[in-house]
């Protein structure tokens, strides 16, 4: 039982220095540029021998892709569960708050380097997973319904969009991650308003990552 507990908190350590690798080196990419940020230079920040970076990943491609794997796992996560419920105006809503809560925390950082590195991205990400794209097609799919007409789902993908437009308009503000989120959401309900009631937000403080579906932590959507 100890050597177990033992592995469990080796496990949880490594995935912990793995995040924390993540986090200087998506400031440092930030700050200074990817292309002008080197391994050597987020060891040292880190305060750590670029022989132990080098443990966690084998480049700075490799820290991109383990940022943008996290983003495109709780996106999985979010459509999944979405996708095994009846549709209604209701699953809309909850599917579109889910989507644009998804920018707190990391993923808005995440998103602020890919609106500014996008050649970096595209290298990093140029695996098998698939695309934002394509699941921002499927959550159309979900949250217009599979009848919608072209006006409508041109709307729903706006509204998905809102809280990138956000961040871009972001750039340069004193914008926090509550003011880009309150502004992307107030966009996306502007935007279909009429179609079903506005997005609605997971109560990420109080149960958890943002956009996991709300069985994942115990917790109950807003309503």
């Amino acid at each position: 039982m100890k050597k177990a507990e033992r592995l469990r908190g080796m496990r949880r350590k490594g995935e912990d220095t793995r995040a924390q690798i993540g986090d200087v080196a998506l400031a440092l990419f930030t700050e200074h540029g990817y292309d002008a940020t080197s391994m050597r230079e987020i060891a040292e920040q880190l305060g750590i021998t670029k022989a132990a970076l080098y443990y966690h990943f084998t480049s700075k491609e490799a820290i991109i892709l383990s940022l943008f794997e996290e983003h495109l796992n709780a996106l999985d996560e979010l459509l999944a569960w979405a996708a095994a419920q009846p549709h209604s105006p209701q699953l809309s809503s909850k599917l579109l708050g889910g989507w644009l809560a998804l920018a707190v925390g990391r993923g808005l950082p995440v998103m602020r380097f890919a609106a500014v590195n996008q050649t970096a991205v595209r290298a990093a990400l140029h695996t098998d997973r698939g695309t934002i794209q394509q699941r921002m097609e499927k959550a159309t799919q979900i949250i217009a319904g599979p009848d919608a007409p072209l006006q409508e789902r041109l709307r729903v993908r706006m509204a998905l969009l809102s809280v990138h437009i956000t961040v871009m308009a972001s750039h340069e503000t004193e914008a926090d991650d509550a003011d880009i989120l309150a502004a992307a959401t107030h966009a996306a309900a502007l935007l279909t308003g009429d179609l079903f009631p506005a997005p609605q937000l997971p109560l990420t403080e109080r149960c958890g990552p943002a956009g996991t579906r709300p069985e994942a932590t115990g917790c109950q959507p807003c309503s």
